[in-house]
């Protein structure tokens, strides 16, 4: 049997991991490759988390860029859920919410389907302004379905 299946059925019920970052191509690789660290180590699933923090991170390097200012990355685990969240310092740049997402008109757009792709793989998602001078991105996975 899947190892990986029966991990999902018993998450851990309380973890947690929170990073700065730097607002780089780098920091945002970095994010991605952390995530799936540390939720290897907790033994759980990271496929579709390493993507949702692939996609907020870029977000946080491109749109949420303010020079000499870091953005954060958090994990946490409670109960059967994993929270992701991205804190960028551009809290004057506030991404569409969920369900007001629209993929971008020209098909052949190099870019413009990062929330889509967070909406597609996550439970729940949302963006919470604050405090000034941030903003959050935030998304949530069940972990047993």
């Amino acid at each position: 049997m899947n190892q990986e299946i029966l991990r999902t059925q018993h998450p851990s019920t309380e973890q947690a991991f929170t990073v700065l970052l730097s607002p780089t191509r780098r920091g945002a690789r970095l994010a991605r490759l952390l995530t799936v660290a540390h939720l290897g180590a907790w033994g759980l699933p990271s496929e579709s988390a390493a993507h949702i923090v692939a996609e907020l991170a870029a977000n946080a390097s491109v749109h949420g860029r303010v020079q000499g200012r870091d953005f954060q990355l958090s994990l946490a685990v409670s109960g059967q859920r994993l929270r992701i969240e991205v804190t960028d310092t551009r809290g004057d740049s506030v991404p569409p919410g969920p369900g007001a997402v629209k993929a971008p008109e020209d098909d052949h757009a190099e870019n413009g389907r990062g929330l889509l792709i967070v909406e597609a793989l996550a439970d729940h998602w949302g963006v919470v302004p604050g405090p000034v001078p941030r903003k959050t991105v935030w998304a949530e996975i069940d972990l047993v379905r």
